[in-house]
């Protein structure tokens, strides 16, 4: 008895922590900076730190307001970007636009 009591109570700070929704990535941890979150979560599409097309399009130099691309982040797009609504803090986000207005597209 005593160690199946053991053994609930070192499962439970496991079993009572949130999870992601299904298909979320687990929250960004809150010291990354904006270029690790970018380089981390977005980098694999969005090639040279989004200065070049890849997968996804070029970022450096984009045109669309701000909420445009909070909200694309959020919502992603359909067969193209996956949604990253639960992943990030509003702060997150708008960190990540920050990043993504400060690329030059000849800075490596």
């Amino acid at each position: 008895m005593q160690r199946l009591l053991v053994a609930v109570v070192i499962a439970l700070p496991v079993v009572t922590a949130p999870l992601p929704a299904r298909g979320q990535s687990p929250p960004a941890d809150q010291t990354e900076t904006a270029e690790q979150i970018f380089v981390n979560t977005c980098g694999f599409c969005h090639q040279a730190g989004g200065r070049v097309a890849g997968r996804g399009p070029k970022l450096a130099g984009t045109e669309r307001p701000d909420e445009y691309l909070i909200n694309r982040i959020r919502l992603g797009k359909e067969g193209a970007m996956p949604a990253f609504g639960r992943a990030f803090t509003e702060s997150q986000l708008r960190a990540l636009v920050e990043y993504i207005r400060s690329l030059k597209d000849d800075a490596r």
